[in-house]
């Protein structure tokens, strides 16, 4: 199931080994974990029996640098810290000394890292690349079912420590659970119905939207012409109104009749065709331009791969999302253009794709 050769559990002697040499502590079902086997003969699981010493010492760095990097480069600034100094080398000082008493990562597999909270268990597993963080499992069992077979579980995930947790939970990362990263596209009054729709069918399946979102697709809608009684309420909208974009969005969407529209959900999978049709939107917003390759990547990979059984046709999107998650700044452009052009032709085959 790990694709990978499975050899010896590490003994308690090299558990305190590795632990000492290091300075960090195994959760309590990583320790299971690595007790009942260790994988082999990949690049992506860390070896702790014959590794490299320096690559395992630089392999467990990558989240604190990862935000580092982004401090220095990206602006980044965590809210709960002290005041960011006007000077980028003082900031990354600070930032440092904040995040020498943050919960250590420890990675299970490539990118994917688990906190080393000694004694405990439970924990979401977390797909880690600077800033960008989303969560990769509710747990170590959970995550490895999602990785390598696809049975993923359907309960949320809850970020339970503390620091990690502010990304998943609304930080600047790609939070997969936020709303859509995507900025308002229509050239027509039909363009337009058809966006409100994406909207309301990533209302269906559970995902929350930025009351400026609506605004602007209602914005969008009452330029191009559309017509209904509550259009103009709702994009005429002020900041101070923000809280009555939702109740006016649903009345837009009942005077046009949309959710008649909708596809039921009618199989095993949650919401199956409506995931299907969400994902062919999604890739054509990064398409054109309207989504980030990456944060659609991401999006496409938790709301449509993961909760459809992983489907193998669109296992290689998948993959160059990952790539590109993995890869440093400078790659990063041709990355981009890997999963455009990956989406690009899935657009232009059968849909839904066949396995």
């Amino acid at each position: 199931m790990l694709q990978a050769e499975i050899g010896p559990g590490l003994s308690d002697q090299e558990f305190h080994a590795v632990e000492a040499r290091y300075g960090f502590t195994f959760s309590a079902d990583h320790r299971a974990f690595l007790t009942a086997g260790l994988p082999l003969g990949s690049r992506s699981w860390p070896d702790w029996r014959n590794g490299d010493p320096e690559d395992l010492a630089e392999w467990l760095s990558r989240p604190v640098e990862g935000v580092l990097f982004d401090v220095e480069h990206n602006g980044f600034w965590h809210p709960a810290w002290n005041p960011r100094p006007s000077g980028t080398s003082e900031a990354v000082h600070v930032a440092r000394s904040e995040l020498a008493t943050v919960p250590q990562l420890v990675p299970i597999y490539s990118h994917r890292y688990l906190p080393g909270t000694a004694g405990q268990s439970g924990h979401p597993v977390m797909s880690v690349h600077q800033t960008d963080i989303i969560f990769y499992g509710n747990d170590l069992s959970d995550y490895i079912h999602y990785e390598f077979t696809g049975r993923a579980s359907s309960l949320p995930a809850h970020a339970t420590v503390g620091f990690w947790s502010y990304f998943v939970n609304g930080g600047p990362g790609i939070d997969v659970n936020a709303p859509t990263p995507h900025t308002p596209y229509a050239l027509n009054a039909q363009e337009a119905i058809e966006y409100l729709r994406m909207l309301a069918l990533e209302r269906t399946i559970g995902r929350r939207h930025h009351p400026h979102q609506l605004i602007e697709a209602g914005l969008t809608a009452l330029v191009l012409g559309v017509e209904t009684d509550s259009l103009p309420l709702l994009a005429g909208l002020s900041r101070t109104e923000h809280e009555s974009a939702d109740a006016l969005f649903a009345q837009v969407l009942a005077e046009l009749a949309l959710p008649e529209a909708l596809p039921n959900d009618d199989t095993a999978v949650p919401w199956e065709a409506a995931r299907w049709e969400l994902v062919r939107w999604w890739l054509r917003l990064i398409v054109n331009g309207s989504m980030a390759p990456g944060a659609g990547g991401d999006v496409i990979t938790y709301e449509g791969w993961s909760v459809l059984a992983r489907p193998q046709a669109l296992r290689p999107l998948v993959d160059k999302v990952d790539a590109y998650n993995e890869c440093g700044t400078a790659e990063r452009k041709k990355q981009e253009q890997e999963i455009v052009t990956e989406a690009e032709r899935l657009l232009a085959g059968t849909w839904p794709p066949q396995n």
